[in-house]
């Protein structure tokens, strides 16, 4: 039987739930067929490492949302401004993160 004290959850979260897991799973599949690709010794075109990067900006971005849904739109009273400004910490340092791989992985593929 289904308690029911307990709230529903946020409508948004299967919406980002659903997009994590997809964006991950191009995400493998991608690094997969790349692995496939320079196993052959076929060079990859540089425009498909587009698919891994967005796919990576996906999983940040749904775990943000999911982060976001957990810990500031269900706080209350006073600790609202405090899970929103580690929230937003967080959210900074794992954009940040993604932005730096992303960087070094253009620089790289320039140096080359």
């Amino acid at each position: 039987m289904p308690n029911s004290d307990s709230p529903s959850p946020h409508p948004l979260r299967k919406i980002f739930l659903t997009v994590e897991f997809s964006c991950l799973a191009l995400l493998l599949g991608s690094m997969g067929w790349f692995s496939r690709q320079s196993a052959g010794g076929e060079e990859i075109a540089p425009v498909w490492l587009l698919v891994p990067a967005i796919a990576s900006l996906g999983v940040f971005l749904s775990f943000i949302g999911l982060m976001y849904l957990r810990w500031v739109a269900t706080a209350e009273g006073a600790n609202l401004f405090r899970n929103k400004v580690i929230f937003s910490f967080l959210a900074v340092t794992l954009i940040g993160v993604w932005l730096y791989g992303i960087a070094n992985t253009w620089h790289s593929l320039n140096v080359n």
